[in-house]
């Protein structure tokens, strides 16, 4: 039954949880008025509801004395009668309240107001009203009249009587109902009352919001959308989860409250177990503890409902996390079933085909990371099934998608194995045969053709063959169908021709086989015949133009008998003598075709290496620089490595595209004539040049190696690639491999010098060499420190070596001079085309490339300035180089004397160089003048160079009319001079030192600026001493004399139009010859000086013997 009481408590249902107790509240009338709303009315007590109940239990509500009841506004008076008939219960109230009106104290007119205002404003149904009147005597007298008399007025429905005691009252109420004021015994405190009510209706209140706050909470879950993404559902997952938290800290507030005001109604009976609670606090206790219950309930269908809410919300995020990871394994396995599809390839030779094997087994290694998630992935989409998820129709699907995708995978990754093994298997079977047919080849081409001219000989050769023959059956290919018909699969296009090749091979090395056997078993089958001791040779038969002594004896004598005796011999020796000559003519033929297998066997080994070569240059790349770029592997890269792939790898790309793009397909256009492989090195010796580039980077690659060699970037890449050795090795290949191109080419040329492309192969192997003296040397030129200008600018790097020097200038302190004696220097010396650098070499600490040595420079030489003396006294391994006419001499001691000769040699044909370009020069400035022709300009060249142009064009003098020998012998001579005038006063002697063989190099005066100025072009000023002739002129006119270039020749005196009076010391002839023609000539005890007019500097020529 519903109270009316628990109209104020308010609503703690759940309305999400139809059935439960919460409705009932939920849908009580709400009354607006609380405890809490009217606590200071309350607290004036003018009345109260104590608790007590009369004999039928109505509510009693008693008005004890109160002088002001008369001044409570109506407002308030309203307020608390309301409020007060609210809180019994309506079965209660619907019996009627008794009021106990208490006016003891009071006056008559008092009691009659408060009895009418009562009466009009009380807003239940009344029972009975119990008036305790005034107790003085006039007042109670005068209340009986007026009562008696004013009786219609209070027109009160229910009776009002009138009291004139307490014990009176005893007879309607009973005592226990009557609070100690009204002389009962009902325990009664107004302001616990008062306390009570208001933490019951804040209790009530509680109750209601949290079941409001449910309620809303509910409906958003109810309402909740379920997100697509995983951090979308996470997100909402914990929000949810914290709102529930926050409801069950408020619901358990609420009961914690609950049990608290419960235990205050239950105060009394703690203190007392004898004493009980009124009806009033027995519904109190009854009101709070079905709250507590209805939230009990509440809180256990909240539980219920957020469980299945929680478990949809998990199951959600579980699904979220399939799908993202199915989406991630999806991909992967997309990516790997795309890598696959790519391994194509079936290989071109057996270490291609190991390469790809690897290559797959890495690549299965690597895909079964992916692999081995998808199927745990599709293992934990089962269990999702299993445990009732409710997107199994979603779910199901993948995982039986990733179950094919992964079972298509290892299909595949199977397949792809099986024919690489096909493939391994048919190459294995091809080099079998290729290394039976070497083998066979140089079985042929090391018999010897001498030894097998014997019988013993030949059965011994005959022998090795067939043995060698039989293991055929196991190394060579039986049937070329029975190939194809076996590796079909595997049989591309190139393979094919490759089959056909190797098949081509074997059966020539079996043809040749077969004529070596066909010719042995000739040699072998002979029978041993007697031959005289005396007979002659069957070589010396075939060239004696007469017959044999024993022939000239047997026509002596008459006997037919004696002469078919002697003739036999004869006819059997020539008869040998042409079988002879038939093998050996077989074993020419035999030698030719050995070399051209040598030479293919050569240019087979050249493009596998060359393959090799370019997959390894690519699998560095690939491995290692482009994984520095690779943003998943920086974290890996040390400090000191970032930002150095160029210092690291060098220009090794650009070598890497020039041997894929070009240089490796060109030389597969050689592999029918390997003997003209040379052409191809050739034309390409150009690109070759970059292998200069990467060995000069190499010191400080290997020196960053050496920091960072230890990277964990370094070991994670050479695992990934399977390698056995570290990128320094493989960084190493470029040295190596342009070091192997000369080995090969030496070993072609080796058996192809009969060939056409020899000269070609030659000059490839020379050019090879040469690019390995460049690198080389530009390794050292690197290393030097301290040169301010810019070595590019002193022309091409000859020569570069280590000596012992010492110094003797003609300016220097006495001090050095002595020193330079005894106590030389140790200097490192780079010739160039224009100078000649000192540098002192230091040795670097360290390891590798670490430690190569630098060099200081110390000075330079103008090479203009420069001369030479070949031979020192007293040491064969030593040299002079002097400096502007011997101002400063520096003595050169070369390691050996072969070194020494090779110095020498190279500096001689730098300054003939010079010389030559310098006469060039003058003479065109002399058939410029005679003939107006145009002066080329000059330039030094290198000497190689140099050499040939020069030699070409005096070649072309020779026959030229406009020639300068041409002009000058048209012209009318001088007469020769008198016999005994010789030199004017004012010759120079020469002086030199007593070591002979002094070369200098420097412009002749009439083409240097100092000549220009005094007079332009003009006649060679004469400079006494002895000259060489430099160019032919064997005819002569009737006038001059002929002489022959190397000829020397002593000047007698000087003429005009530039031609000269000279005795030919070759010949012992004197006559006139251009002074163009002549160079002049260091004596054994002389030193050169320039051929400049007097007074001027002399500066140093070259003497050209």
């Amino acid at each position: 039954m519903r109270r009316r009481g628990e109209g104020a408590l308010g609503c703690c249902g759940l309305c999400t949880c139809p059935g439960t107790a919460g409705d009932e509240i939920m849908h009580q009338d709400i009354t607006p008025l609380c405890a809490a709303d009217i606590q200071d009315q309350l607290k004036k007590r003018f009345a109260y509801l104590s608790g007590g109940r009369g004999q039928d239990g109505s509510p009693v509500i008693t008005f004890p004395d109160y002088p002001a009841f008369s001044e409570v506004p109506d407002k308030e008076f309203q307020n608390v009668m309301t409020y007060l008939t609210s809180i019994p219960s309506l079965q209660d109230a619907g019996i009627g309240f008794i009021l106990v009106i208490d006016r003891r104290q009071d006056k008559w007119t008092s009691v009659k107001a408060s009895v009418l205002r009562i009466a009009a404003s009380f807003p239940a149904n009344l029972q009975l009203v119990l008036v305790l009147r005034p107790t003085g005597f006039f007042q109670r007298t005068l209340s009986d009249l007026a009562f008696k008399f004013n009786r219609d007025d209070f027109k009160m429905k229910v009776p009002v009587i009138m009291l004139s005691s307490v014990p009176e009252l005893h007879g309607y109420i009973d005592k226990s109902q009557l609070t100690e004021d009204l002389g009962g015994t009902l325990d009664y405190c107004h302001t616990r009352w008062l306390c009570h009510r208001t933490a019951i209706e804040s209790f009530a209140l509680m109750v209601k919001q949290t079941a409001q706050m449910l309620q809303s909470f509910g409906t958003e879950l109810a309402e909740t959308e379920l997100p697509n993404d995983v951090q979308s559902t996470s997100s909402v997952l914990c929000a949810h989860t914290e709102k529930k938290d926050k409801a069950k800290e408020d619901m358990r507030l609420a009961l914690d409250e609950g049990q608290s005001i419960l235990e205050s109604i239950r105060e009394p009976l703690s203190k007392s177990p004898e004493q009980s609670l009124n009806q009033d606090q027995l519904d109190n206790q009854t009101t709070v503890q079905r709250l507590l219950a209805q939230l009990n309930e509440t809180e256990a269908a909240f539980d219920e409902f957020w469980a299945k809410h929680q478990q949809k919300l998990e199951q959600c995020l579980q699904l979220r996390h399939f799908e993202q990871d199915f989406r991630e394994v999806k991909a992967a396995l997309d990516v790997l079933a795309q890598k696959i599809a790519t391994f194509t390839d079936v290989g071109n030779s057996l270490a291609h085909v190991e390469h790809l094997l690897k290559d797959l087994a890495s690549f299965e290694e690597k895909s079964s990371a992916a692999v081995e998630r998808a199927r745990a992935l599709s293992l934990d989409g089962e269990q999702l099934i299993d445990n009732k998820h409710y997107a199994v129709d979603s779910i199901r699907p993948k995982c039986h998608e990733l179950q094919h995708l992964c079972d298509q995978l290892a299909a595949e990754v199977t397949q792809r194995r099986g024919l690489l093994n096909k493939s391994l298997e048919l190459h294995g079977l091809l080099e079998a045969s290729m290394k039976w047919c070497d083998e066979g080849i140089y079985l042929l081409a090391s018999q010897p053709v001498d030894k097998c001219q014997s019988q013993d000989g030949a059965e011994a050769a005959l022998q090795e063959i067939e043995k060698f023959l039989e293991t055929g059956a196991e190394n060579k290919i039986q049937e070329l169908n029975k190939i194809y018909q076996d590796y079909e699969p595997i049989l591309t296009q190139d393979l094919m021709e490759h089959v056909q090749k190797v098949f081509q091979k074997q059966e020539s090395m079996e043809e040749m086989f077969h004529r070596r056997q066909a010719s042995l078993k000739k040699l072998a089958a002979k029978q041993t015949r007697p031959v005289q001791p005396v007979a002659p040779r069957p070589e010396a038969l075939t060239k004696s133009p007469c017959p044999s002594p024993g022939v000239r004896r047997g026509s002596e004598n008459n006997s037919s008998e004696g002469n078919a005796l002697r003739r036999g011999p004869y006819r059997r020796a020539k008869s040998e003598m042409s079988e002879s000559r038939q093998g050996r003519s077989s074993s020419t033929g035999d030698e030719e075709e050995s070399l051209a297998i040598l030479r293919r066997h050569v240019m087979n080994e050249l493009l596998d290496t060359e393959r090799v070569y370019v997959e390894e240059l690519l699998c560095v790349l690939e491995g290692y620089a482009a994984e520095m770029d690779n943003p998943l592997m920086t974290h890996l890269i040390s400090a000191g490595l970032q930002n150095k792939k160029d210092v690291l790898f060098g220009n090794m790309e650009e070598i890497y595209h020039f041997h894929n793009r070009i240089f490796l397909r060109e030389l597969e256009n050689y592999i029918d004539c390997p003997e003209l492989v040379g052409r191809c090195f050739l034309e390409r010796m150009e690109e070759f040049q970059i292998y200069e580039k990467y060995c000069q980077n190499k010191p400080r690659s290997e020196s960053l190696w050496r920091q960072c060699s230890d990277c964990p970037f370094f070991q994670e890449c050479q695992k990934k690639l399977d390698h056995k050795l570290s990128l320094d090795s493989y960084l190493l290949k470029p040295v190596q491999r342009i070091t192997k191109y000369q080995l090969l080419l030496k070993e072609m040329l080796k058996y192809s010098k009969s060939c056409e492309g020899a000269e070609d192969l030659q000059e490839a192997l020379s050019s090879i060499l040469g690019i390995l003296k460049a690198v080389n040397d530009s390794m050292h030129l690197i290393a030097i420190t301290g040169y301010d200008g810019n070595l590019s600018d002193l022309g091409k790097l000859l020569m570069q070596g280590s000596f012992s020097v010492w110094t003797d200038h003609k300016k220097g302190h006495a001090k050095v001079k002595d020193l330079a004696r005894f106590k030389p220097m140790q200097r490192h010396l780079f010739l160039h085309e224009k100078a000649v650098l000192f540098c002192k070499k230091r040795e670097e600490n360290g390891e590798g490339y670490e430690k190569a040595p630098s060099y200081s420079y110390k000075q330079s030489l103008n090479m203009t300035a420069v001369g030479i003396t070949e031979n020192v006294k007293g040491d064969v391994k030593k040299f002079e180089i002097w400096y502007n006419a011997r101002e400063e001499v520096y003595i050169i001691q070369a390691p050996t004397p072969e070194i020494k000769a090779a110095w020498v040699n190279e500096i001689r044909k730098v300054l003939t160089s010079q010389l030559q370009a310098c006469r060039e020069a003058s003479q065109h400035r002399v058939l410029e003048q005679s003939q107006s022709l145009p002066l080329p300009a000059s330039s030094n060249t290198s000497p190689s160079k140099g050499n040939a142009r020069n030699v070409k064009k005096l070649e072309e003098r020779k026959t030229d009319p406009l020639s300068l020998e041409g002009y000058v012998s048209s012209t009318t001579l001088p007469k020769p001079p008198e016999k005994g005038k010789g030199w004017s006063k004012t010759s120079h002697p020469l002086e030199a030192p007593e070591d002979n063989d002094g070369w200098s190099s420097a412009e002749e005066p009439i083409n240097s600026s100092d000549a220009e100025e005094e007079g332009g072009v003009g006649p060679r000023k004469l400079v006494p001493g002895k000259y060489t002739v430099v160019v032919d002129d064997e005819k002569g006119s009737p006038n001059t004399l002929a002489v022959r270039s190397g000829d020397v020749v002593e000047v007698v005196q000087e003429g005009e139009e530039g031609l000269w009076y000279v005795r030919n010391l070759t010949s012992s002839k004197e006559g006139w010859v251009p002074a163009s023609s002549l160079s002049v000539l260091l004596g054994k005890s002389s030193s050169a000086q320039c051929l400049s007019s007097p007074g001027k500097t002399p500066r140093s020529t070259l003497a050209v013997p």
